[in-house]
């Protein structure tokens, strides 16, 4: 137990050094660059190679594939302090830490961590996510992406064939490999949707396109097409079976990795923002004082930093219930989601306030930021999908950690 007074959630000296870390590659790397992916839409190259030269690529890759081996908490450390500079570049960090990597480690076979894992590790290659499709986007059950069986099985297993079209890969167009969420034959609803992993090399992968975005646009969501792709026994990740749905429960709840990284990123980069409001707010003058003086934007200030921080302990009692190698518990992981999202479009919101004009301006960073933001509050579950687990789950008698849900009912 924490010393009396103590701070449960304190970082370690190794925590420290790796936040340290990070935010010394933001700051030299990712900042000064942040605008110019944004206006061109042009992958981060350098971003990229900056995040791959300070070994920040194999935070949560065991150390057995070259990786570090650490959990979610480092991840988030990492993540909120590039988000602090360009979400765009974080972005490519966490499709490292909580996307395919993470799923393949955890999840697949020796064959698949052997094939993919150092390669993620070093940096050498990028992992994209395929769930989302036109009419199946938080209705994951809706999906249409399926396996056919291609022969008999073999020594290793059944082969298939994979038929697709996935919307909204972050990074399809530049990754290396898919994680793509179908149904196995026979599937239906929930029950039989499993994974596999496709190199995006293999005949029958065309991108279709991307999206032109209000933000995050350094990193551009693909669309790509699957035709009648061959999929090794070896490709599978995990399995559905047609008779129930545990594979998808599965891999819904490893989806909490990427949700509690999502909020790292929105922490990061509101942060960013509060501490640019309040230089200007110090460094502006009018009439002979600078805003800082002033009472009404003195409780601006207040209440972004509040939320923020509230969102921040939330986030951080999601990482701790992980442990070392776990995986974050799906209620707390969506209440620091939501929170984290809402709290970073309130402070991104009043920090462009608050620079009146110059805020509105695209020479001043807070219009960004809040535009990159805004497409987290979508992305890994939308805050409206959030609300409804946390209330459906509340209301069936489900409570998140803490003596204050255990007392008895008044």
């Amino acid at each position: 137990m924490p010393a009396h007074g103590s701070d449960p959630f304190a970082e370690t000296e190794d925590q420290q050094s790796l936040r340290s870390l990070a935010r010394e590659v933001a700051e030299r790397d990712l900042a000064p660059m942040a605008r110019h992916w944004d206006e061109t839409e042009e992958f981060p190259q350098g971003s990229w190679d900056a995040i791959r030269k300070a070994d920040l690529f194999g935070i949560t890759i065991g150390e057995q594939w070259g990786g570090m081996g650490m959990g979610d908490i480092e991840a988030a450390i990492v993540l909120e302090e590039l988000g602090r500079a360009c979400v765009s570049s974080a972005i490519l960090a966490q499709l490292t830490f909580n996307g395919p990597p993470r799923a393949i480690e955890h999840l697949g076979t020796d064959a698949l961590r052997d094939r993919w894992l150092p390669m993620a590790a070093a940096g050498d290659a990028l992992f994209c996510i395929g769930i989302s499709e036109t009419e199946a986007g938080s209705a994951v059950n809706h999906m249409r992406a399926k396996l056919t069986v291609d022969g008999p099985p073999g020594p290793n297993g059944q082969a298939f064939r994979l038929n697709a079209y996935k919307n909204y890969v972050t990074g399809g167009h530049k990754a290396k490999a898919c994680l793509v969420w179908c149904r196995f034959p026979g599937s239906e609803g929930t029950k039989g949707i499993g994974a596999v992993v496709v190199d995006l090399d293999t005949e029958g992968v065309t991108l279709a396109g991307t999206h032109e975005k209000m933000g995050l646009r350094g990193t551009s969501e693909a669309e790509l097409a699957f035709e009648d792709v061959r999929i090794e026994p070896e490709d599978v990740l995990l399995a559905g079976d047609p008779t129930n749905s545990e594979s998808f429960k599965t891999l819904i709840g490893h989806i909490n990795h990427e949700r509690c990284g999502n909020a790292a990123m929105c922490i990061g980069a509101a942060q960013g923002s509060l501490e640019y409001a309040i230089r200007y707010m110090n460094d502006r003058v009018v009439g002979g004082k600078s805003l800082a003086e002033l009472q009404g934007l003195q409780w601006k200030i207040a209440d972004m930093a509040t939320e923020l921080e509230a969102a921040r302990l939330l986030m951080k009692r999601a990482l701790h219930l992980a442990g070392p190698h776990g995986t974050p518990p799906p209620l707390e992981t969506a209440m620091a989601k939501s929170a984290a999202n809402l709290a970073a479009k309130r402070v991104c919101d009043e920090a462009i306030q608050l620079l009146g004009g110059y805020g509105f301006s695209r020479e001043y960073p807070v219009e960004r930021v809040y535009r990159d933001i805004r497409g987290l509050c979508i992305g890994a579950g939308t805050v409206e999908i959030q609300r409804n687990f946390i209330g459906a789950n509340l209301l069936r008698g489900a409570t998140p950690s803490g003596d204050a849900w255990k007392r008895p009912a008044l």
